[in-house]
């Protein structure tokens, strides 16, 4: 086992590092969403962006397994239904344009797009009113549209889908659970496309994966015990929180590998 672990030629601090992110990903499917938008930019500096999709997908499948699992009668299905067709247009556009767009370009949108619905939803709550703008079908389309473009690019949909179920007023256990349906369909659909359309998930990155599985399977517990313990309100102010700052992770810079070293076949050189 050691052995097996010492190919991967990753240094104490870099196994640590994805330890840390395969519990913050168990805990943000199964209750803290919003965390695993912090996962993303940490394994694109140790695996390189292009790769780094392809090693976390599968890690998001388990945990979407734990999360639904547990979750399975909460979700509020009129909304899975409603995003599904909106975000499955996203995925075409992201096959389309694929590295066509400027990533930096795009991420700044969809950081705007966040901010302002965010904005928009502190307003209302401060005001103590409601408008009728969550349940219009150009919200609807914009925020599918966007989720489904941004997790096909980059699996960074959390904060897009915690700003449309935040704006819809789930209470929290209808809230997990139909985020854990809605991105455990989205994900299992990505898979083929990641596999046969890019090339960045093989046996290698599935071998990784597989180490990771108590890491994810310890964070999505994590997250069920968090969603116990917590009030209704603190939960949102809680998603409200980790989703404005995983929003301003799009605004930095784009990371890039740190190291050339090829990890025992999980670092792969674009197309």
């Amino acid at each position: 086992m050691a052995d097996f672990l010492i190919s991967y030629h990753l240094s104490t601090w870099e196994w640590c590092a994805v330890v840390i992110c395969g519990l913050c990903i168990g805990m943000s499917k199964t209750g803290i969403n919003g965390l695993g938008t912090v996962v993303v930019p940490i394994l694109a500096v140790i695996f390189g962006a292009r790769s780094s999709t392809g090693i976390l997908l599968p890690m998001l499948c388990c945990a979407d397994l734990f999360a639904v699992a547990y979750y399975r009668r909460s979700a509020e299905w009129k909304y899975v239904i409603r995003l599904l067709p909106w975000a499955l247009a996203g995925f075409a556009i992201a096959l389309f344009v694929d590295h066509r767009v400027p990533d930096k370009g795009f991420k700044t949108l969809i950081g705007i797009c966040i901010l302002t619905g965010l904005g928009v939803m502190l307003w209302n709550e401060y005001r103590g009113k409601d408008t009728a703008v969550p349940s219009a079908w150009w919200f609807t389309a914009l925020f599918g549209v966007m989720g489904g473009f941004s997790t096909m690019i980059g699996n960074a949909a959390g904060p897009i889908m915690s700003v449309f179920l935040l704006s819809v007023r789930l209470p929290k256990n209808s809230f997990v659970g139909t985020a854990a349906w809605f991105f455990m369909i989205i994900n299992y659909l990505k898979l083929p496309l990641q596999y046969f359309v890019w090339h960045n998930i093989s046996r290698e990155t599935l071998l990784f994966d597989l180490v990771m599985l108590p890491a994810i399977a310890v964070g999505a517990w994590l997250g069920v015990i968090f969603v116990k313990k917590v009030s209704e309100r603190n939960y949102r102010m809680v998603v409200y929180a980790l989703t404005l700052a995983s929003t301003l992770l799009l605004f930095g810079p784009s990371p890039k590998s740190s190291s050339p070293v090829k990890r025992n076949g999980l670092t792969q050189q674009g197309k």
